[in-house]
């Protein structure tokens, strides 16, 4: 056999085994992505452009995130949180408003202290759809009756569901989101 003519069977079959290692990669990032976001990951395709830039997005939350310095709470500060929400949880039988609005700057707090920039409330739901993205709906929601109560249009029954939904992201960031504590070496 010639080497033009190993060539010509060379370079194709090697064309098409990279073809596939590509397809192949972008398949498994693909699909890490969609278990690591959840439904955030549905939310920000349909948001986006393309599923491309979608998943460019993504993965630039995660290089942001990764770069944050989120870090566990110590059982103290742990056990205050649970007090300042047990207060909250009282608080919304005599000032309902009040309360949610108390939910609200105490999930921003409690992000704080975990390692979460708290300056921007877009920039705080990319930062969290990293590691909750399957309790990000739940702020999204507790966060738009709080702007709606601000003005005074938020039902009773809106204003208990907001308490049910920031205690959702609540739990799950006092307990470090279901991740493992490392203990200090």
């Amino acid at each position: 056999m010639s080497t033009g003519m190993l060539l010509a069977i060379v370079i194709p079959v090697a064309v098409v085994v990279v073809l596939i290692a590509a397809a192949l990669a972008l398949f498994l990032r693909h699909r890490a992505l969609r278990q690591r976001f959840g439904p955030e990951y549905e939310r920000t395709v349909d948001g986006a452009d393309s599923r491309l830039a979608a998943e460019r997005e993504l993965s630039a939350r995660e290089k942001r995130h990764d770069k944050l310095d989120i870090k566990p709470l110590p059982d103290r500060l742990r056990e205050r949180y649970s007090r300042d929400w047990d207060h909250v949880q009282h608080e919304f039988v005599d000032r309902p408003e009040d309360a949610v609005h108390d939910a609200d700057h105490l999930v921003t707090s409690l992000m704080q202290d975990r390692g979460y920039p708290t300056e921007s409330y877009d920039q705080q739901l990319k930062d969290l759809s990293v590691e909750h993205g399957r309790t990000l709906e739940h702020y999204r929601a507790a966060h738009e009756i709080d702007t709606l109560s601000a003005s005074h249009k938020a039902t009773t029954e809106q204003l208990r569901g907001a308490m049910v939904h920031y205690r959702a992201l609540f739990d799950e960031l006092l307990s470090d989101g279901g991740q493992t504590r490392h203990a200090p070496a």
